[in-house]
């Protein structure tokens, strides 16, 4: 995945938690991942496998589309 790509990505994967007031620790355990692990994805530091993402958007609770939902207009 493009590193633009990811940092997208995991802005949108920590922005749907925030929303959901849901702590790294938490989302991390609903996905049996380590808090670092997710921490890393978050920040854009990690080429996740489709598994991966469909895995945090069922911790999240939404559809894994919503997970490429970015905003237009905004620089990253």
């Amino acid at each position: 995945m493009e590193k633009a790509l990811r940092y997208k990505v995991g802005k949108r994967i920590k922005q749907i938690r925030n929303e959901k007031n849901i702590s790294q620790q938490d989302l991390a355990a609903k996905c049996n991942f380590e808090k670092s692990n997710l921490s890393r994805l978050e920040a854009g530091r990690t080429d996740p496998k489709l598994s991966t993402l469909e895995k945090v958007a069922i911790g999240l609770g939404v559809p894994m589309y919503e997970l490429f939902m970015f905003q237009k207009g905004k620089s990253e």
